[in-house]
């Protein structure tokens, strides 16, 4: 009998279940990379999914004897497992989506001077590995042979739609492979699993998972980098690459790159304490700044100064000197902003004549 908690299974796929979380918890390796890679069973439908599933889940995982009984009883009335659409359906969409992955990944253009297109051949390999994947889970095995020579005996048809017509849609033929992937492997090689599988270290689950998802997330980077395109204002389409190398030579960021320096190492000298500070004051918090802006003052400005720009700016944006809707309307949000900005800064020097009449003894 195993030790694996029904609550606390429960608390990890609500906290992190969409990311297979509760499945790494029961041994459920490959489900967890699955829910990981699809952001939970296909956007969260196998997660919600999950919630009917969990206690057999457990029970399997903690070896239940009413759950092993139940286990016996479908090897002794069934020799193969039974057809289940669910299952068939995690196969199609799997292997779609991982054989999609892989070819959009490969580079458009040549890459270091090479053509890198022939790797599309690779795409029926991940279409029935991923198909492979789904079908292995749990008390169902199957080989990979079926679904692999299903695959590729049928990608020659996605092939020539996709490199002698293009302009025509290839996703029907697409479609068709991954289909037949999933067909041959519930068909021919789906069997039962008769034996568990044998117990990997927490160490080494950790590393194969890991190594998957370093392949799994390279493969959609590679795919934003090389083939992915922003769309500009006017309409015209950019390569990300390009957009990032222009992005990364901009002067917006070579600002910005400048002031993080500027930053790093006067916090070097001064501390950590100090930079929060100057931070805290650069950013404005109470409108000071912007204030002296709007009313074309500065800070060394008398109080004096500032009331009369503020009278002189209120006359000539005052919204009944206006005559049609829309000045009157850009007046009124002048009018408007200058009042606060006066407001602000009559309230700032209030406060610090305060202070100063507290700290200086002559006024005691």
């Amino acid at each position: 009998m195993g030790d694996k908690s029904t609550l606390l299974t429960y608390l990890l796929w609500l906290v992190g279940g969409i990311f297979g979380l509760h499945h790494f918890y029961l041994g459920r390796d490959s489900q967890a990379f699955l829910w990981w890679s699809t952001l939970g069973g296909y956007i969260g439908c196998g997660w919600l999914r999950d919630i009917f599933y969990i206690p057999t889940y457990v029970a399997d995982a903690n070896g239940e004897r009413a759950f092993v009984e139940k286990l016996v009883t479908a090897f002794r009335t069934h020799d193969k497992p039974p057809f289940s659409t669910t299952r068939f359906c995690g196969m199609v969409i799997v292997g779609y989506l991982w054989a999609s992955i892989l070819m959009l990944a490969i580079p458009e253009d040549e890459v270091a001077g090479i053509n890198w297109r022939f790797l599309l051949f690779l795409g029926p390999l991940a279409c029935a590995v991923g198909v492979w994947t789904v079908g292995n889970i749990g008390h169902e095995e199957g080989s990979i042979w079926w679904p692999l020579v299903a695959a590729y005996a049928t990608s020659p048809i996605y092939f020539y739609f996709h490199i002698y017509i293009p302009y025509l849609d290839d996703s029907t033929a697409f479609t068709l492979m991954v289909f037949c992937s999933a067909w041959a492997f519930d068909s021919k090689a789906k069997k039962w699993r008769r034996t568990p599988k044998q117990k990997k270290s927490l160490a080494k689950r950790i590393t194969i998972l890991t190594l998957c998802a370093l392949l799994y997330l390279s493969l959609w980077s590679s795919y934003i980098y090389f083939n992915a395109k922003l769309t500009d204002a006017e309409g015209e389409e950019i390569p990300v690459h390009k957009a990032i190398h222009h992005f990364l030579t901009s002067p917006w960021w070579l600002d910005l790159k400048q002031s993080l320096h500027d930053t790093w190492t006067f916090a070097q000298t001064h501390g950590w304490s100090e930079t929060w500070k100057q931070i805290v004051e650069l950013s404005d918090p109470h409108g000071e700044q912007n204030a002296y802006k709007v009313l074309g003052v500065t800070a060394i400005s008398t109080q004096s100064e500032i009331k009369a720009k503020y009278r002189a700016l209120s006359l000539e944006w005052h919204p009944d000197k206006a005559k049609d809707p829309e000045s009157k309307r850009i007046a009124q949000e002048k009018f408007v902003e200058i009042q606060q900005a006066y407001e602000i800064l009559s309230s700032i020097k209030s406060k610090r004549r305060s202070r100063s009449r507290k700290s200086d003894p002559e006024w005691s």
